[in-house]
């Protein structure tokens, strides 16, 4: 959850109150001034740049001690003072009168958080960590400082000026998106930035022009995999994708912080199934994938891990080609190499393993139905997919088939993720020991040396151990 909500305040003409005469009350009554506010000063004693701004006439000082009438006519109060007292009773009037009150470097005091700013006017950007750690929000603001070009305001301000001309020429929001996408990125925006605005006004007619007389382009299918949940791990492509799509089209496999990299109003299809419990029919999926792309809708199909990987992804290709729908397919990380990554399992190694074969354990009629004399080969990592509902069945047909009861086994849940548990045994002990972890999430099955060779590098590795089971 977000430790605060962002907004942006307009203060142009409205009464802002600091109290305090220091430095740091100096800081937030520029900042106030900066944004328009009439700003009122409330402060014992004054000096330097407080002072200075009193004496010009940019400050109005309303005296040295804080009375509750003093917030009458308030939009924003800000609370400057080492006085902690004083502190905790404008924060406490404030908050009575529901006025928005910052204490600084007192985020228990505050109803809203002062974040690190950059300031591109009319481009404002703001960085909090809800009070957490100041100086980090610091380094991220010059981190972003460096990629911005300092004319990017221009750019904005030149936008502005066509923006009413561009919704009554392209009444379709996707195209108005398109417009101004080829814009930013474009011959339109380099001439904006670099202070040549007659050329770039002539240069977007001439765009313009184009666009109002061109067909309305046909939709497209990105099947993008969302990697095994840390975001982290998206590819570029995906997330480029992301930015621009107008359709999600997803699955319970897709991590809420993945989907929040799309814009916000994309609109979401959520097609999620569980073991056992197909929300939606793959068939209507397909079709529904169809219908939006004949309706001219750039449409991503996230699935968890890789679309080609135990996806169903080539079964939806084959729908979307058969219906002459355009269709790309962007991969991901594949569960296997993400969770294997993730635990530090390696799934091949030349002392232990030099096969890895990756199967499904999804039940089937009530039975698995795998090639179990090839899975049970020595000198190889079997990674199962779907496999933790069946994995007593899978556990004894291994070693029914010739694999040692000792063999190391692992179970990941969430992997890659922050609420990644592990559960570590072998294929006598596994389906015990999951049943006492209560694994509800994906959960990815690897057996094989290599597990064994990760447990005796790390201990803790052995989720039994950490957890006290």
């Amino acid at each position: 959850m977000m430790q605060t909500f962002p907004l942006f305040l307009s203060l142009k003409g409205r009464r802002a109150l600091v109290v305090g005469g220091g430095d740091a009350a100096a800081r937030k009554a520029e900042l106030l001034l900066k944004a328009g506010a009439q700003v009122s000063l409330i402060a014992e004693t004054v000096g330097g740049e407080v002072a200075q701004f009193i004496a010009e006439g940019h400050v109005s000082w309303a005296g040295c001690n804080f009375d509750e009438g003093d917030l009458e006519g308030m939009s924003l109060v800000i609370v400057a003072s080492e006085d902690e007292s004083m502190q905790a009773r404008v924060s406490a009037a404030a908050q009575r009168r529901c006025l928005p009150v910052n204490v600084v470097d007192r985020p228990a005091l505050s109803s809203f958080i002062m974040p690190a700013i950059i300031d591109r006017s009319p481009i404002t950007i703001a960085v909090s960590t809800g009070g957490t750690a100041p100086v980090l929000a610091a380094r991220i603001r010059a981190e972003i400082e460096r990629s911005l070009p300092a004319a990017l305001g221009r750019l904005a301000r030149f936008a502005d000026v066509f923006r009413e001309q561009v919704r009554r020429t392209l009444v379709v929001p996707r195209a108005r998106r398109r417009f101004w996408d080829r814009v930013f990125e474009g011959r339109v925006g380099e001439l904006a930035l670099a202070g040549d605005e007659i050329g770039a006004r002539r240069e977007l007619i001439r765009l313009l022009d184009g666009f109002r007389s061109e067909a309305p382009s046909a939709g497209m299918v990105h099947l993008v995999g969302a990697g095994p949940g840390d975001p982290d791990l998206l590819t570029l492509k995906a997330h480029r994708l992301l930015q621009r799509a107008d359709v999600l089209v997803y699955d319970r496999l897709v991590s809420d912080e993945i989907l929040s990299l799309a814009r916000r109003d994309a609109e979401r299809v959520y097609v999620g199934k569980r073991r056992a419990n197909h929300c939606v029919p793959q068939e209507e999926i397909n079709d529904r994938l169809v219908a939006l792309a004949r309706a001219g809708k750039s449409v991503v199909r996230l699935k968890g891990g890789d679309p080609f990987v135990f996806g169903r992804g080539g079964e939806e290709v084959e729908a979307l080609v058969k219906a002459g729908v355009a269709v790309e397919v962007v991969p991901g990380v594949t569960a296997a190499l993400g969770c294997a990554s993730s635990a530090g399992i390696p799934l091949t190694h030349r002392d232990h393993a030099q096969a890895c074969v990756l199967v499904t354990g999804h039940l089937k009629n009530g039975t698995v139905d795998l090639d179990w004399k090839m899975l049970s080969r020595p000198r190889q990592t079997v990674v199962i997919y779907m496999g933790a509902g069946a994995l007593a069945q899978i556990a004894s047909q291994l070693i029914a088939h010739g694999l040692p009861a000792s063999t190391p086994v692992a179970l990941i849940e969430n992997g890659t993720t922050d609420r990644e548990r592990r559960v570590v045994g072998t294929l006598a002990t596994i389906d015990r020991q999951a049943q006492r972890a209560f694994l509800t999430g994906p959960t990815l099955c690897m057996v094989g040396a290599v597990v064994g060779l990760a447990l005796a590098r790390d201990q803790e590795f052995n989720f039994e151990s950490r957890m006290g089971l």
